[in-house]
């Protein structure tokens, strides 16, 4: 890649690597605009009330029991033990659990399927982003947005809905049952739970803002992870396992400290929690006990009390832990409907590509990756159909970013790419990039077999046509290396095609040219990084995949230059010279000083 293309960001954006240039004092998105997201997702409305009816169910179970055993208390003799009696307390248990089971059995679904929909949802919008969406976000914050954030809202559905929805239930139906067993001792209880409330609310805000920080050091470290793993080769050779281990470290540490403080606020909530608790149990204990002794409550009420109590301060600490999840769900549905939201290509609109039998004409051209950083500067010149075109210059001078534009990754700031008198983005991605054969310099592989990679992004029809595939590896000069390999075209190739030679990933990246048959070629000189045996082999493929074809080549090799219709020599983003070696040679100073010591000479001929 080349020094224009690496100085806006590389694929990681500004900043620290993966950090995805979040805000961390964005707002988050308003409950409707969470509830909205929810129902997008298509979660099963049956399943969804009937699991909330069973967790009311669950609760109006668990509420009964203190009046259950209220009766018990009243008339307890062994005698006076029904059956009837502890049939009704066995029943009500059974209610609670079967009913709360159930609940979390079709809660866990639900959430399951909305998180299910909304990486679908994600995984589509991730693959159809413009480029520059990519170079913003970088790899690893949008790895993060897609299985962090989405699992965060499962875990609000899943683990804390229910709590939210029959912790309310349990806290009114306890209240009731209060009121009813002793109004005024109710309303003494009631009086001290605003006390606690001016401790919780705080913490809980405070939680809040320490979730959306750790969710976003989380997308960060998650880049950093995807960005050392990915190229890993790079860091070994390199001997740069220290500074990535300390910049891990150092990403490591900040998340230790975020669930620090995470775990003091958590901690600072539970002693609180029990101190209202035991505050409660004493007064209940002292004035009840004080009611009991003169005749107004009886043993059975005061135990009922008792259990209504915990039945008002455990739901109490569900609902608060709730909503701090929720705090956490609202923060990570703003950053997925924030990407949700982000433009996006729209491969099929346009006009259908047909035949490429017209110029490419570059007309007056300019680019830059950031404002004011101008790339390309009023750049103008014509491919010729069936014409051989290299660029030569200085390297940073904006070669790749030719062919970024040509392919549609980016758009001109001004100026236009026309085939014939038609601007190019008159035309569908689809059928543009389909019209285009690019071979680089590293040709990626993907993970998968060798005939996967030949096949890859071609229709179903021509992946399944082995002689075609096979008419291909041949014209590449790679059908004798893969039917050597141990399983031939099924042999697996490796992370990134690691396990073949350099010469052997650049004749399959030819064959797959050649199989998808392109009118148009860019080659980003496929032989610059070769040993000479390989790059006699791989020339020859180039020379049969480019016979017939507009051809574009980013030019390292004299032979290359020498075998153009025309060079383009392109200096600082500027066009300073066209024509032929000869007419540069003469008229191009620069580009004489060029071809004597950059340009290398052409290897020999192989021997038959």
């Amino acid at each position: 890649m080349e020094q224009t293309a690496e100085s806006h960001g590389g694929g990681f954006g500004g900043g620290r690597p993966g950090s995805g240039n979040m805000d961390s004092n964005a707002p988050k998105a308003s409950l409707g605009e969470f509830f909205k997201l929810i129902r997008s997702a298509k979660p099963s409305g049956p399943a969804l009330a009937l699991a909330l009816v069973l967790g009311g169910a669950s609760t109006v179970g668990g509420l009964l029991v203190p009046l259950l055993t209220k009766g018990l208390v009243n008339g307890f003799s062994l005698s006076s033990v029904g059956a009837g009696q502890v049939g009704l307390i066995v029943a009500a248990f059974l209610l609670q659990a079967a009913a709360g089971a159930l609940s979390g059995y079709l809660l866990a679904r639900v959430g399951q399927g909305v998180v299910a929909a909304l990486r679908e949802r994600l995984w589509r919008k991730e693959l159809a982003f413009l480029v520059p969406g990519f170079d913003k976000e970088g790899s690893g914050a949008l790895v993060s947005r897609m299985t962090n954030d989405t699992a965060v809202v499962k875990a609000f559905i899943t683990d804390n809905l229910a709590g939210l929805v029959t912790g309310l239930i349990s806290i009114v139906g306890a209240v009731g049952f209060l009121l009813y067993l002793n109004w005024r001792m109710t309303l003494i209880i009631l009086g001290a739970l605003p006390v606690a409330a001016l401790v919780l609310v705080p913490i809980g805000r405070f939680m809040s803002k320490l979730a959306r920080k750790t969710m976003d050091e989380n997308a960060a470290f998650t880049g950093i992870l995807a960005r050392v793993l990915s190229e890993i080769r790079l860091v070994k050779s390199s001997n740069a396992e220290e500074r990535e281990f300390q910049a891990g470290k150092a990403a490591i540490g900040r998340l230790k400290a975020f669930g620090v403080r995470e775990g003091a606020a958590m901690a600072l909530i539970s002693p609180v929690m029990s101190l209202v608790m035991m505050s409660l149990l004493v007064l209940v204990v002292g004035y009840g006990g004080a009611q009991v002794a003169a005749g107004v409550l009886t043993a059975g009420d005061l135990v009922a009390f008792i259990l209504y109590i915990f039945q008002v301060i455990m739901p109490v600490a569900m609902i608060s832990q709730a909503l701090t999840q929720l705090q956490k769900a609202r923060g990570a549905t703003e950053s997925i409907i924030r990407l949700l939201a982000a433009p996006e290509e729209r491969t099929a609109v346009g006009l259908t590509l047909g035949r490429v039998d017209e110029a490419i004409r570059f007309r007056d051209l300019s680019f830059s990756y950031e404002p004011g950083k101008e790339v390309l500067r009023g750049l103008s010149f014509d491919l010729e159909p069936g014409s051989v075109t290299a660029i030569v210059g200085p390297s940073g001078g904006g070669k790749t970013t030719v062919f970024s534009l040509l392919e549609r990754f980016y758009e001109p700031d001004s100026g236009a790419i026309l085939l014939g008198e038609r601007p190019i983005g008159d035309y569908s991605l689809l059928s543009w990039r389909g019209a285009i054969g690019y071979v680089s310099q590293d040709s990626p592989l993907m993970a998968g077999t060798v005939r996967d990679n030949l096949c890859y992004g071609v229709d179903a029809a021509l992946a399944e046509d082995d002689s075609r595939i096979r008419e291909a590896a041949r014209a590449a000069y790679a059908d004798e290396f893969i039917e050597a390999l141990p399983r031939g075209y099924d042999t697996e190739v490796g992370d990134r095609g690691v396990k073949l030679s350099g010469g052997q990933r650049q004749r399959l990246a030819i064959a797959r040219a050649l199989l998808r048959n392109p009118a148009i070629l860019m080659l980003d000189e496929a032989t610059s990084s070769l040993d000479s045996s390989s790059e006699v082999w791989v020339q020859k493929a180039l020379e049969n995949l480019m016979r017939g074809r507009t051809t574009l080549v980013i030019a390292h090799r004299l032979s290359t230059v020498l075998d153009a219709d025309r060079i383009l020599f392109i200096e600082g983003g500027e066009l300073t010279g066209e024509g032929s070696h000869e007419e540069l040679l003469e008229n191009h100073e620069l580009y004489r000083s060029f071809a004597e010591h950059q340009l290398r000479m052409p290897a020999a001929e192989p021997v038959a």
